[in-house]
């Protein structure tokens, strides 16, 4: 049996810099990805933006690993020459009521430490119209710090300091189980693939996205009990054929489950809406229904009511990991580590939805901090 420090499962963006960091720490790093290339999961359909961390409840992992892993995220973009723009977004309330929320949003941006050159700034009507003329609100919120990225550029890059750092990657390697021995009081897991490889690993850290919960029940001889259920939210995306009137990203209010239809722009400048929410059973149903873009029509003209009929086509989808289910809060990042499972050298990554992206190097950071034996 092949034998290995760390097995990181699951090549997405945070399995890719959770690997990274490991492999840069010095540790001999094997990356499990079952499709026959990385990032082609929930990585590669997404809207790429670069979240400055303002709608997470105060405390939470998601608000403080995407505040640290934003700041994080445009250094390494900027070292590594990986294209991305700090373009800045406005959060448009078309309606009176909405208006009343933005205070709320202004002031849960400051708990979680957007403040100074981060925070968000209220504007007026004409302010914002003054920014975006084709846009039309009742009053808005600028975040300065958010931003969007070549999502594969970036995994590309974290692909090469692993592999630099001696990581290996294997392709269609498909986990199917593991389980957990201990010799002379010291953990090891015998990892296995569908192909029937085996490999004997200290550390196991499940980074496997929409599959993670399925994952963490499969690893014999650990606790499963407070491992949450798997919930899948599709988001679907429509594209604007022609040119975006728009230079900042727009987003609406946030509504229940997501962040409204926002309109994004990718590095190009092409602009495309999305997502919207759609609970499905399971994460392979990545189709777009046109019929779908009638509602996005809807949304999108409250804020954008120059959008012209016939200028939106369906894009692509993409799942959402939820640990959450569709009548239920939003949950957070769940990251079990060796104290939380009572395992040595084992991590699960659950319910690692937006903003992970924006937070892989944060979220590598604390894999680190959580395998490291402290005395």
């Amino acid at each position: 049996m092949d034998q290995i420090q760390t097995v990181v499962i699951g090549a997405g963006v945070v399995g890719l810099a959770v690997a990274r960091r490991l492999a840069l720490q010095g540790r001999e790093v094997m990356l499990l990805e079952s499709a026959d290339a990385f990032g082609t999961g929930t990585s590669s359909r997404n809207s790429e933006v670069i979240h400055a961390g303002i709608y997470y409840t105060a405390g939470s992992l998601k608000a403080q690993l995407c505040v640290q892993g934003r700041k994080q995220l445009y250094a390494y973009c900027l070292e590594r020459n990986i294209a991305h723009k700090q373009c800045g977004k406005l959060i448009v309330a078309t309606s009176a009521e909405q208006c009343l929320q933005l205070s709320g949003i202004q002031a849960k941006a400051a708990a979680n430490g957007l403040l100074h050159k981060d925070a968000l700034r209220l504007l007026s009507k004409s302010e914002a119209q003054a920014m975006e003329p084709a846009l039309q609100c009742e009053a808005a919120l600028w975040s300065p710090s958010t931003g969007i990225v070549d999502s594969h550029g970036l995994m590309l890059s974290y692909l090469g300091d692993f592999e630099n750092a001696g990581g290996l990657l294997a392709l269609n390697s498909c986990f199917e189980s593991a389980s957990l021995v201990q010799e002379a009081s010291v953990n090891h897991f015998v990892v296995r693939t569908v192909d029937g490889t085996e490999l004997l690993a200290q550390e196991l850290v499940n980074a496997a996205g929409l599959s993670a919960p399925d994952v963490a029940t499969k690893i014999e001889g650990t606790p499963t009990a407070g491992i949450p259920k798997a919930y899948y939210a599709k988001g679907n995306y429509f594209s604007l054929s022609g040119k975006s009137p728009f230079s900042h990203l727009i987003y609406p209010v946030p509504e229940a489950a997501g962040l409204g239809v926002h309109l994004t722009l990718d590095m190009a400048g092409q602009a495309k809406f999305g997502p919207d929410v759609e609970w499905v059973d399971t994460p392979d149903q990545l189709l777009v229904d046109p019929r779908r873009g009638d509602a996005f029509y809807a949304e999108v003209r409250k804020y954008w009511p120059g959008l012209a009929d016939g200028t939106l086509m369906a894009a692509y989808a993409g799942i959402r990991p939820k640990i959450n289910g569709p009548d239920e809060a939003a949950a957070d990042f769940c990251i079990l580590g060796p104290q939380a499972l009572g395992v040595t050298g084992l991590v699960h990554l659950l319910g690692i939805e937006s903003p992970g992206l924006t937070s892989s190097l944060a979220i590598a950071d604390r894999v680190l901090t959580l395998l490291t034996p402290h005395p």
